[in-house]
């Protein structure tokens, strides 16, 4: 499956180009995606928050009732205040029956602003003035909500509502409606399985008013960075805050009367925020999931459409040009026209190239067996002129003319032997300098060392490959300066036993050295004609060869250092 793309270089290979082009592609529609999905985030966030602030609204149902109407009885009553202004009797009068039939408050009365109540349902004198939350209202002169856990006249916890009174533009006093903190009831069921976890409510001083729960539990729920006076003004707001214990909640706050009185429900963060926050996760989430998504299917596509066929064809090229195999099957129906073309024109080609290198080879075989023919023509002439020669040496009249013409066979047998190399040998290139020159030195030394010779004769021959151009000079060289140490090669004595020493050294890669060395008789050579010395230096221009000669200790010596390079010459077309 991931043949192609996880082996060798990945970032050159067909597969990651693609996917990558096909990334670049799909990032516009991954953008579009993320804002999408972003925006739907955004508005069920929204939608929690609208709907953690209904619940709180719908949950804090009773008190906005129980509040808002003392607040409406206290301003209807602040008229009925100034109306009886110095009946006391009158005015206790009117807000007694005024409780009883409401059947609500447990205290109705006005505390001026000495904080001194003369008139209320209660009778009698009250004195407020000591209260401090009292004295704060009064500073403010707005509505008011104050919790006394102890009511100072029924001493049963209530909530003291206080509605300003003024008479003609002159703040006066605070009408006073009292309610029990048990009579608020219970408030309805939600609609929905969502309840918090807290609902309380608290006053314009961010004293807790009511709870769902005890006094100390609640304080342990409520924001541990906001105080509840600075949410004062606030209209609505739902906000993430950790509690006074270090744990995540949401809490959701609706005012029950503007800048007085606040409701504010307390949720645990993963009740209200799982659903918004498994939305927040997706935005992000699923461009993601849906574009490795198209790039594990564009690759799937890629790897079954083109590059197994990629891979398969490439691997039926190497084996051709390894072995020159052919494919042994075509490929099937179900790949696609493009590649069965290129298959098929593959084959075509292999088969053409097949067919070009049989031909080739054919008439390569058919030269080899031309010049083999040659040299072995060649070589047969040669070894007939030498027989002729033969019988003419035979019917020489002088000895002087018999050595000239053996000196002249042994030329042409050594050019003979050179032909014959070269047609036994495999290659026509290239021969083996050490067999030649071994076989040529032996025709010598068989001609010229009678049997029982004294002479001790020593051969080491390397391998030397050398070009057939250069065979021909190596050869009657060889020739020539094995005859010349034959011929002036000294006799043996009990001191001085005659040696010749013939070597063909591989110096260096592109080196080769022959060397002959014999021995020097004490007896003065016959003179020569020079012959032999100017052929061994012409010989040794061909074959750009160093040739040097020295005499020393009773030997004489000749080197010849010529080149065989690596590279076959070039041999021009005539």
């Amino acid at each position: 499956m991931t043949g192609g793309f996880l082996d060798g270089d990945i970032f050159r290979g067909l597969a990651f180009r693609i996917l990558v082009f096909l990334s670049l592609a799909l990032l516009p529609f991954g953008l579009i995606a993320v804002v999408q999905t972003r925006e739907i985030a955004r508005q069920a966030e929204a939608n929690a928050e609208l709907s953690l602030l209904g619940l709180t609204e719908l949950a804090s149902g009773a008190e906005r009732s129980f509040i808002q109407e003392a607040f409406g009885a206290g301003e209807a009553l602040s008229s009925i205040v100034r109306l009886f202004g110095q009946q006391q009797e009158a005015c206790v009068s009117f807000l007694r029956t005024y409780r009883d039939s409401s059947e609500i408050y447990s205290v109705v009365g006005f505390i001026p602003t000495d904080g001194i109540m003369t008139c209320s349902s209660e009778g009698g004198s009250y004195d407020f003035s000591a209260y401090t939350d009292f004295e704060a209202v009064l500073a403010t002169q707005e509505r008011a909500v104050i919790l006394s856990r102890t009511g100072p006249i029924s001493r049963d916890p209530v909530l003291a509502m206080l509605q300003p009174v003024t008479v003609r533009g002159e703040f006066v006093g605070f009408m006073l409606l009292s309610v029990p903190v048990t009579s608020i009831g219970d408030r309805p069921d939600p609609p929905s399985d969502m309840i918090p976890s807290d609902l309380v409510t608290f006053n314009a001083l961010g004293d807790v008013l009511t709870s769902d729960r005890p006094r100390l539990i609640t304080q342990a729920d409520l924001p541990l960075n906001r105080s509840l006076k600075t949410l004062i003004g606030e209209r609505t707001a739902v906000f993430q805050e950790v509690n006074t214990k270090g744990e995540e909640r949401v809490y959701a706050l609706v005012p029950i009367v503007p800048d007085v009185v606040y409701s504010m429900s307390i949720w645990r963060r993963e009740d209200v925020l799982a659903s918004a926050g498994s939305t927040g996760n997706l935005s992000i989430f699923l461009p993601i999931l849906m574009w490795l998504a198209s790039l594990v299917v564009a690759f799937w596509a890629i790897n079954r459409l083109a590059i197994r066929y990629i891979r398969k064809l490439g691997r039926q090229m190497r084996l051709f040009a390894y072995n020159r195999s052919m494919p042994r099957t075509a490929m099937g129906p179900e790949v696609t026209r493009e590649f069965v073309e290129i298959q098929t024109a593959f084959m075509s080609m292999a088969d053409s190239i097949i067919r070009d290198e049989a031909s080739l080879e054919d008439s390569l075989r058919e030269k080899n067996i031309l010049l083999k023919e040659v040299h072995h023509r060649v070589k047969n002439n040669l070894q007939l002129i030498s027989s002729i020669m033969n019988m003419q040496i035979r019917r020489a009249p002088t000895e002087e003319s018999q050595r000239v013409l053996r000196r002249l066979q042994e030329r042409i047998l050594s050019l003979a032997t050179v032909h014959k190399n070269l047609y036994q040998n495999d290659g026509l290139e290239r021969v083996n300098a050490g067999e030649l020159v071994e076989e040529i030195v032996g025709q010598l030394l068989v001609v010229g060392l009678p049997p029982g010779s004294s002479v001790k004769v020593t051969q080491s021959y390397d391998p030397v490959q050398l070009d057939t151009d250069d065979a021909a000079p190596l050869t009657l060289l060889v020739s020539e300066a094995v005859t010349n140490a034959m011929k002036y090669i000294g006799d043996a004595t009990a001191t001085n036993p005659a040696t010749l020493d013939i070597l063909l050294k591989q110096r260096d890669a592109e080196t080769a050295v022959f060397t002959i060395s014999n021995t020097v008789g004490d007896a003065p050579a016959a003179e020569g004609t020079g012959l032999g010395t100017q052929l061994i230096n012409a010989f040794s221009t061909q074959l750009n060869a160093e040739v040097v000669t020295e005499e020393k200790g009773g030997m004489h010596q000749l080197t010849l250092t010529f080149p065989v390079p690596h590279r076959v010459k070039l041999v021009q077309d005539y």
